[in-house]
């Protein structure tokens, strides 16, 4: 028997109809979002152009998108004085890779503590906040003083900007979880350790996955900062060099490179987030995200 909609038709075939209707309203929507962003792109880029070509400003200060393509392929090309570019790229995002991993597990081991134990984090929070006013640049001076140019400060520098994102995160997700649930966990004879695993950990893990977006810029920002201060090879060092001898090009260009693995690692992250959360259903702003 087949069943039919109020105007007579098979319902399965209507609700055929709407899923193409829907595919349809879909594709057109991202057909304008990739129009909007490619037009955004032109008008950034061609105004910079133009306006640099036409001396309204002073492409000595400012580049010129020209030159930045220009620069983008003599670093790859020709390399710089301190080696390939692969080769500085490659340690820059070392560097920000185990600064993001060892900043992360530091942030969220003690953002679960503290957040699950009031008395650790009446003891231990204030002195956090002290860490946390202290500049950033000086923390890195600091580092490079005392544990020279290699690899080691850039890492831990990397990692104290990644733990506040995390930490602070991590912190509040825990502190979010609902404690009826909690109760009723205890009640039905759970430890703290199956508390922490199954209901505390599961709870606060999308403020920790949320955090984690920002955190990989903010580990690549102290690698950066760090190679800036003092380093023999990196990123960074290239731009110091670049800064030193008013060649803004050649920083815009590293800047590309340093967003392209940018957007690499967000994506990389995206796929993670959505592997660690399929459980949950999609709320309303991840159904309409872009």
């Amino acid at each position: 028997m087949t069943t039919t909609t109020h105007n007579g038709a098979p319902a399965h075939e209507q609700a055929t109809g709407l899923q193409i209707s829907a595919r349809r309203a879909m594709t057109r929507r991202t057909t304008w979002i990739w129009t909007g962003r490619i037009a955004l792109a032109v008008i950034v880029i061609g105004g910079w152009q133009w306006f640099t070509s036409a001396g309204w400003v002073d492409k000595f200060f400012f580049g010129q998108p020209t030159g930045i393509w220009n620069s983008l392929l003599n670093l790859f090309t020709e390399g710089t004085a301190f080696g390939s570019i692969w080769e500085n790229l490659g340690i820059t995002v070392q560097e920000a890779f185990y600064g993001f991993l060892l900043g992360t597990l530091v942030g969220v081991v003690l953002g679960i503590l503290l957040g699950s134990n009031k008395y650790l984090s009446a003891v231990v929070g204030p002195y956090i906040r002290i860490v946390n006013s202290i500049p950033r640049i000086v923390l890195g001076s600091i580092f490079i003083v005392a544990f020279g140019l290699g690899t080691f400060p850039k890492v831990l520098l990397a990692a104290v900007l990644v733990f506040f994102v995390v930490f602070f995160n991590a912190f509040q997700g825990v502190r979010e979880v609902d404690q009826n649930l909690v109760g009723n966990v205890r009640v039905l004879g759970a430890s703290p350790l199956q508390v922490a695993i199954h209901v505390t950990i599961p709870s606060a893990m999308t403020w920790i996955i949320a955090s984690l977006h920002t955190a990989f810029g903010f580990a690549i920002i102290g690698a950066l900062v760090a190679e800036v201060l003092g380093a023999q090879h990196g990123i960074g060092l290239i731009i110091s060099q670049a800064q030193g001898t008013f060649d803004p090009d050649t920083v815009f260009a590293c800047m590309v490179i340093i967003a392209v693995v940018t957007l690499g690692a967000e994506y990389l992250i995206a796929l993670l987030e959505h592997a660690l959360l399929k459980w949950q259903p999609p709320n309303r702003s991840e159904a309409q995200a872009i």
